[in-house]
C-alpha cells in the first residue's frame, strides 16, 4: 500500500487527529490494527471529541473458516453499526473498524435498509407483529433475557435486547398500545429508567428466511456438487436450523457481498500505525485457511467445504485499491524523514518519569518538565485510568506540593488558565507532547499500570442462581426424609384445588410429592455427587446420620467460638499508617481497587489498628488482588518498625512472592529476605541473624520459616497463604505461634457468600470476587477438537512468547493428548503434572514451566490454583463436557492475566455429539463472559472444597452425609444457638421444622403466566426462601413487573408463605381449613404462654375452643376467602399473645 503518511503522531495523538479530521470532514472512518487498539482509541475519543457519534464495527472474534460462530454480542455490535451508518449522522460522525473488519465482506446494504424499527409509548405495536418482526430479523425467543439478541413474551409484556444497545428493554403492551417503555437489568430481572423511544436493528448478519436457505441450498450445491447434500451445515440450514460456523458460508445467503466501506461513502479514511503490518499478516493467514481446510479429512474428522476467498474477504490488491482512491492516511509515531513525502503533525512520545530513582525525584521531575512545558505554551494534562485513580493522584500532587483540577475533555484543556495540572479520566498506556498540549499517563509517573478502564459489569448472581438450579435428575435433601432424586414439577388436586408439587424419587423406586409452598425444606445435594445413594422413605438412617453431622457441627461451631473470644483476651501490638507515605506506596499498584478489595484492606488496617489480635481470612481468585491486601498490610507493619513473615506452601510461590515484595517495597527503608530450599546455606544463616537481631523487616518463605531454630526480634504480623496446603505438624506449629499477633491468611479457594454470613462474628472473612483486571478479555470458544484451529491457538502463543495450559480430565488421557498435540507442532516442549507425582516431582516440573523451559503444561485439573503466570495465556481444555461449571470458571481464570488477551477453548471429541446439559453448561461460559460474574460460579460447584478448607477437613465428610445447602443452614444454626445460650437464652433451630398449611386454596404459579419451567422452578425457590414482609412485597413487585398482573394462584402462595412464616414464630406446627371450620395444631402440643392463650379463647367463646388434646378448633363456615382470613387473624392474635408475655 502507498498511502499519505501523517509523521509525528504517536498514539494518543493520533486520537485528537482523528477528532480534529471529523470536525473537518463529517465522517471519519478510521482502521485500528487491532481490537486492543480500537477499545483505547474508543476511549481516548470520548475525551478528544465527547461530541461526536462513535460508532464501532468490530471484528468476529474467530478464524477464517472456523468451525465456531463469532459471539453474539460482537454479531449484534455489528449489525447495529452497519444500520447505524445507513441512518442519517445527527453531527459529526467517528467510524472505527479493525483490519480484520475492513479486509471482510459484509452483506450488502439492501439487507439492513429499512430493516429497523423504532417504537414509542403511546404507539402502536400488536404483540404477534412485533414477535414476527423479532424473529424474522435473528432475534431469539427464550424464556428469560440475559443477551443481545434475545426476546422473551410473557402475556402483554415484551422484554428485548436490541442489537447494539448496553442492556435490554421490557416493552408492556395494553391492547396494541405500547403503554410504557424501560430499561431493564438482566441480572435482576427489574426495570429501571423509562425510555422515549426503543429501536429494534436486526440481531444477524445473516437470515434464515425462505429465500436465503434457498439461496444458500443452490449455492452449496454449485460449489461442492450433489453429494455435499450430506454435509451437516447443509442439512441444518436446509432446516431452518442455525449451525456454528455458518456465518464462514455468508456469501451463499445474500444476492451480493460489499464492505464497511460502502457502508460510508464519503467518509474520510486513516489507519493505524503498523496497520499496513497487520492487514499482511491476515491476508496470509486467511490464504493458509483456506489451504487447510481444502486439505482431504483425516479419519474421525467431520469434512469441512471452505468457499473461495474472493468471495468472503478482499485480497490484498482490492483493499489497496479501495484506499488509494479514497485518499487515506496513515499515522506514524515517528518524525517525518527529510525530503519524504508526508504530513508533519507535530507530536512526539513524552517522557517516562517513572525510571527517575525515588519517589521524590519523580515528582520533582515532573515539576521542571511541567514548568517547562507551560513556558512553552503548552496545558499540562495527567491522564488518569479512572475516578479514583485521578483523586489519588491529585492527593500525590498535593502533598508534593503541585495544584490540580479536574477536567472532562480536551476543549475544557486547551481554555484552562493558570499554572495547575489538569486531570483528566484518559486511558492512554504512555502520554505525548503536541504544540497545544503535553499530555502525560498515569503509567509515565507511577510505573506500569495493567488497570483497564471500568466497563460495564452486570450483577450475574440472580443468573448464576439459575444456571446451578435444581434441574431434572438433580441430588437434593430434605429435612425430614434425606436425599432424595427431583423428578420434575407435577399439578396434583388437593381438597378439589390444583397444586402444584415436586415428584421426588426415593431408594425403592418411593415418590414423595412436596407442595410448592414447602419447597423450603429442600435443598441442592452439592455438585459432587460421585458414590452417593438415596434414602429410603420412612427409613431411620438419615435422621440418625442428620444428628450426628449436627452435633459434630455444633463441636465445630463452639471450638471457633472459644478461638474467637480467647483471642479477644489477649492484646497486640496497635498497628497505623502513616497516611503520606501509605499513599504513596498504595500508588505504586498498578490497578485500580475494586470495591471488595478496598473493603477487604479496610478491614485489615481496622483489625490491625484495634489492638488486638488479627485473624483474618481474605478469600478471592488468583489476579483478584489479594497479595496487594497482604503487601499493605505488611507496609503498615514494617513502617511500624515491627516485624513480618509471609509463609507460603511452596518454594514456587516462595520465590514468586520475594519478588513482588521486593519490587514493591524498592526505595524504602524495608529489608525484605526469602527462607527456603533455593537459599544456600550461608544466605540462610544471614537471614536467621537478621531476624534474630531485627534488621531484616519483612521475610518471605516456605514451612521453614515455622522451624524453632528461628527467632524474631519483633514478629508483629503473620501472613498465611493457602494454609490448606500445610501438612498437620505446620498447621499446629502455626498456632502456636499465632496467640498474640496479627494473623492475615489468604485463600484462593471459593468460599460461598452463605457460608461466610453463617461465620460472621466467628471467623472474620473478606470476600474479593470482583477482578480488578478486565476479564472479559478471555475469549472462549466452544467446539469439537479441532486442528487447524488448535494449531493456530498454539502458534499464536508462541509467536506472543507465550505458554500454554492443557487440561484433559483423566490421567489416562495424558498420554494420548501428547500425541495429539506432538501431531499438531512436532516442535512443542511439553511437561506433565498429575495427582500420582510425588509433590516434589510437581514442583520440580511448575518450577521449570514458569521458568520457560516448556511450551505446553499437560496436566489434569491441579493447575495450581495459587500461583500467578501472566506468560500463560492460552488454555486447552479436552473433553469439557466432563468438567463441572465452577471447574471450568476457575480453568479459564488461570489465563488472560497480564496486559495479552487471554484464549481458552473448551473442546470435545469432533466424533461426539453433546448431551444438551453439558452443551447448556458450556454455552454458560460464554455467557458469562458477558456478565463478568466473578467467581460466585466457582462457590457453587467447588462448595465442598471451600467449606472444608475454611472449616478443617474432616468437615467434608459431614457435607457428604447431608448436602452443602443443608450443612451451611445447620452451622448457620448451631451458631445463633450458641451465642443465644451464651447469652442465657435458649433457640430451637427455626428450619428443623416446617408449619403444614391445608386451606384448600389453589397455590401454584401457572403456565400461563410464566411458561418457562426453570423459570418457574426459580421463582419457586425464592419464595420459599423469603423470610421478612419486606422481601415477599419486593418480589410480588418483581413479578408484577416482569410477568404483568398476578393471578390468584399466585397471590394464594405468597400468602401462604407468608402465614407459614408467621405459624412458624408463633409454634403452630399443623393449620388446616375447610368448608365447615379450621384445627390449629402446635408444635409438641403445648404453646409458649398458655395463661394468655385461654384468657383471650374466654373472649372468643362459641367461635374457638381448646380440644382436650390441645389443638384448637374454629366451627364456622367458610369460603375459600375467608378461610385465609381467619387464619391470618388467629395467627395474628397469638403473635399479639406471645409479644405480650416477652414484654411482662
Amino acid at each position: 500500500m502507498s498511502l499519505l503518511p501523517v509523521y509525528g503522531a504517536p498514539e494518543g495523538f493520533d486520537a485528537d487527529l482523528i477528532a480534529r479530521r471529523a470536525a473537518e470532514a463529517g465522517t471519519v472512518l478510521h482502521i485500528a490494527r487491532d481490537d486492543a487498539r480500537l477499545a483505547r482509541l474508543e476511549d481516548a475519543l470520548a475525551f478528544f471529541a465527547p461530541a461526536a457519534e462513535i460508532i464501532r464495527f468490530p471484528a468476529w472474534d474467530c478464524l477464517p473458516y472456523d468451525r465456531v460462530s463469532p459471539n453474539p454480542a460482537i454479531v449484534s455490535d455489528r449489525v447495529a453499526a452497519l444500520a447505524r451508518l445507513l441512518e442519517p449522522a445527527k453531527g459529526t460522525r467517528i467510524v472505527l473498524t479493525t483490519v480484520n473488519a475492513a479486509v471482510q465482506r459484509t452483506p450488502p446494504r439492501a439487507r439492513f435498509a429499512g430493516a429497523s424499527r423504532t417504537i414509542a409509548p403511546g404507539g402502536a405495536a400488536a404483540p404477534d407483529d412485533l414477535a414476527r418482526f423479532l424473529e424474522q430479523r435473528g432475534y431469539h425467543r427464550v424464556g428469560t433475557v440475559m443477551e443481545p439478541g434475545d426476546f422473551a413474551v410473557r402475556g402483554g409484556i415484551f422484554d428485548v435486547w436490541p442489537a447494539g444497545e448496553p442492556t435490554p428493554a421490557r416493552i408492556d403492551l395494553f391492547g396494541d398500545t405500547v403503554d410504557t417503555l424501560r430499561r431493564f437489568d438482566p441480572g435482576t430481572q427489574r426495570s429501571g429508567e423509562a425510555l422515549d423511544q426503543l429501536t429494534f436493528r436486526p440481531a444477524t448478519e445473516l437470515p434464515l428466511d425462505a429465500e436465503a436457505v434457498s439461496r444458500f441450498r443452490t449455492g452449496f450445491r454449485d460449489l461442492f456438487g450433489a453429494e455435499a447434500q450430506a454435509d451437516p451445515l447443509y442439512e441444518a440450514i436446509s432446516d431452518g436450523r442455525r449451525q456454528p460456523g455458518m456465518e464462514h458460508f455468508a456469501p451463499l445467503f445474500c444476492e451480493t457481498m460489499e464492505t464497511v466501506f460502502d457502508y460510508a461513502p464519503g467518509a474520510a479514511i486513516s489507519l493505524d500505525h503498523q496497520a499496513e503490518e497487520a492487514a499482511a499478516a491476515r491476508f496470509e493467514m486467511i490464504a493458509d485457511h483456506y489451504e487447510a481446510r481444502r486439505a482431504p479429512p483425516r479419519a474421525g474428522e467431520a469434512p469441512y467445504r471452505p468457499i473461495p476467498p474472493a468471495s468472503l474477504y478482499l485480497d490484498r490488491a482490492g483493499l489497496d485499491a479501495l484506499l488509494r482512491a479514497r485518499g487515506a492516511t496513515v499515522f506514524s509515531p515517528f518524525a517525518r524523514p527529510d525530503g519524504a513525502e508526508g504530513v508533519e503533525a507535530g507530536g512526539r512520545p513524552g517522557a517516562i518519569l517513572a525510571a527517575a530513582q525515588g519517589i521524590a525525584s519523580v515528582y520533582d521531575e515532573f515539576r521542571l518538565l511541567a514548568a517547562r512545558w507551560r513556558e512553552a505554551g503548552r496545558r499540562v494534562v495527567l491522564a488518569a485510568w479512572s475516578a479514583g485513580s485521578r483523586d489519588r493522584l491529585a492527593a500525590l500532587l498535593r502533598d508534593h506540593g503541585m495544584r490540580s483540577i479536574p477536567i472532562d475533555n480536551a476543549a475544557e484543556a486547551r481554555i484552562a488558565q493558570g499554572d495547575a495540572i489538569l486531570l483528566a479520566i484518559l486511558g492512554l498506556e504512555r502520554g505525548y507532547v503536541a504544540d497545544d498540549l503535553a499530555i502525560v499517563a498515569e503509567q509515565d509517573l507511577l510505573g506500569q499500570r495493567i488497570a483497564r478502564p471500568p466497563r460495564r459489569r452486570q450483577r450475574a448472581d440472580q443468573f448464576i442462581a439459575d444456571a446451578t438450579e435444581i434441574a431434572e435428575g438433580d441430588l437434593v435433601v430434605h429435612q425430614d426424609h434425606g436425599i432424595g432424586r427431583y423428578d420434575g414439577l407435577v399439578t396434583l388436586s388437593v381438597d378439589g384445588a390444583p397444586h402444584d408439587c415436586l415428584r421426588l424419587l426415593y431408594d425403592g423406586d418411593q415418590k414423595l410429592f412436596l407442595p410448592v409452598e414447602n419447597i423450603d425444606m429442600l435443598s441442592r445435594f452439592g455438585s459432587e455427587t460421585a458414590g452417593v445413594g438415596l434414602d429410603r422413605l420412612g427409613g431411620a438412617s438419615w435422621q440418625a446420620r442428620k444428628a450426628k453431622a449436627r452435633n459434630r457441627i455444633r463441636d465445630m461451631a463452639a471450638g471457633l467460638i472459644r478461638i474467637a473470644a480467647e483471642r479477644k483476651l489477649h492484646d497486640a501490638a496497635i498497628l497505623a499508617a502513616d497516611d503520606g507515605a501509605f499513599a504513596e506506596f498504595c500508588a505504586r499498584f498498578p490497578y485500580t481497587e475494586t470495591e471488595d478489595q478496598a473493603r477487604a484492606i479496610a478491614d485489615v488496617m481496622e483489625d490491625l489498628a484495634a489492638g488486638k489480635p488479627m485473624d483474618r481470612l481474605v478469600c478471592g481468585d488468583v489476579g483478584f488482588g489479594k497479595t496487594e491486601v497482604a503487601l499493605r498490610a505488611a507496609f503498615i507493619a514494617a513502617m511500624s518498625g515491627a516485624q513480618v513473615a509471609v509463609v507460603v506452601p511452596t518454594t514456587l510461590l516462595a520465590r514468586q512472592h520475594y519478588r513482588l515484595f521486593s519490587e514493591r517495597f524498592a526505595g524504602l527503608p524495608i529489608r525484605v529476605e526469602q527462607l527456603s530450599r533455593l537459599v544456600s546455606a550461608k544466605d540462610t544463616a544471614k537471614v536467621k541473624a537478621g531476624l534474630a537481631d531485627g534488621t531484616v523487616n519483612i521475610v518471605v518463605g516456605t514451612h521453614a520459616l515455622l522451624s524453632k531454630t528461628i527467632a524474631f526480634a519483633d514478629l508483629a504480623l503473620l501472613i498465611v497463604d493457602e494454609e490448606q496446603h500445610f501438612g498437620v505438624a505446620h498447621k499446629e506449629r502455626l498456632k502456636q505461634i499465632k496467640a498474640d499477633i496479627h494473623v492475615l491468611t489468604l485463600t484462593a479457594t471459593p468460599i460461598p457468600r452463605t457460608l461466610q454470613l453463617a461465620l460472621t462474628g466467628v471467623r472474620d472473612l473478606s470476600l474479593i470476587t470482583t477482578p480488578p483486571v478486565d476479564r472479559l478479555a478471555v475469549r472462549t470458544f466452544i467446539m469439537p477438537w479441532d486442528k487447524l484451529v488448535i494449531r493456530e491457538a498454539i502458534a499464536r502463543e508462541r509467536f506472543r512468547g507465550g505458554q500454554i495450559f492443557c487440561v484433559v480430565p483423566h490421567i489416562e488421557d495424558i498420554d494420548r493428548m501428547r500425541e495429539r498435540l506432538a501431531e499438531i507442532a512436532p516442535d512443542l516442549r511439553t511437561a506433565t503434572a498429575h495427582g500420582r507425582l510425588p509433590p516434589t516431582e510437581i514442583e520440580r516440573v511448575m518450577t521449570e514451566f514458569s521458568e520457560g523451559k516448556h511450551d505446553v503444561l499437560l496436566a489434569t485439573n491441579i493447575v495450581e490454583s495459587g500461583l500467578d503466570m501472566p506468560a500463560v495465556n492460552t488454555i486447552l481444555i479436552w473433553r469439557a463436557d466432563l468438567f463441572g461449571l465452577g471447574q471450568l470458571y476457575q480453568l479459564r481464570g488461570r489465563v488472560g492475566r497480564g496486559k495479552q488477551r487471554g484464549y481458552a477453548y473448551l473442546t470435545w471429541p469432533a466424533s461426539h455429539t453433546l448431551a444438551a446439559s453439558s452443551q447448556k453448561r458450556l454455552e454458560v461460559m460464554q455467557t458469562l463472559d458477558t456478565l463478568g460474574a466473578g467467581f460466585t460460579l466457582a462457590s457453587h460447584d467447588l462448595d465442598l472444597r471451600g467449606a472444608g478448607n475454611l472449616l478443617g477437613d474432616e468437615q467434608s465428610g459431614h457435607i457428604r452425609e447431608v448436602g452443602i445447602e443443608l450443612y451451611q443452614q445447620m452451622l448457620e444454626d448451631a451458631v445463633a444457638e450458641l451465642r443465644a445460650a451464651g447469652g442465657g437464652q435458649s433457640r430451637e433451630a427455626a428450619r428443623d421444622w416446617t408449619p403444614n398449611i391445608g386451606l384448600g386454596l389453589p397455590v401454584l404459579i401457572p403456565e400461563a403466566y410464566v411458561a418457562d419451567l426453570p423459570v418457574r422452578l426459580g421463582l419457586y425457590r425464592r419464595i420459599g426462601g423469603l423470610v421478612t414482609d419486606a422481601e415477599s412485597e419486593a418480589l410480588a413487585a418483581e413479578l408484577v413487573d416482569r410477568f404483568g398482573p398476578m393471578p390468584a394462584e399466585v397471590e394464594n402462595l405468597l400468602a401462604t408463605v407468608a402465614l407459614k412464616r408467621a405459624c412458624r414464630a408463633v409454634g403452630v406446627e399443623k393449620l388446616e381449613a375447610g368448608p365447615k371450620g379450621m384445627v390449629v395444631a402446635f408444635r409438641g402440643n403445648a404453646f409458649a404462654n398458655p395463661g394468655g392463650l385461654v384468657s383471650w379463647l374466654a373472649t372468643r367463646a362459641g367461635l374457638l375452643r381448646l380440644r382436650p388434646d390441645h389443638k384448637l378448633v374454629m366451627v364456622r363456615e367458610m369460603d375459600v376467602k375467608a378461610r385465609l382470613a381467619a387464619a391470618r387473624d388467629i395467627v395474628g392474635n397469638l403473635q399479639r399473645i406471645l409479644d405480650q408475655s416477652k414484654a411482662a
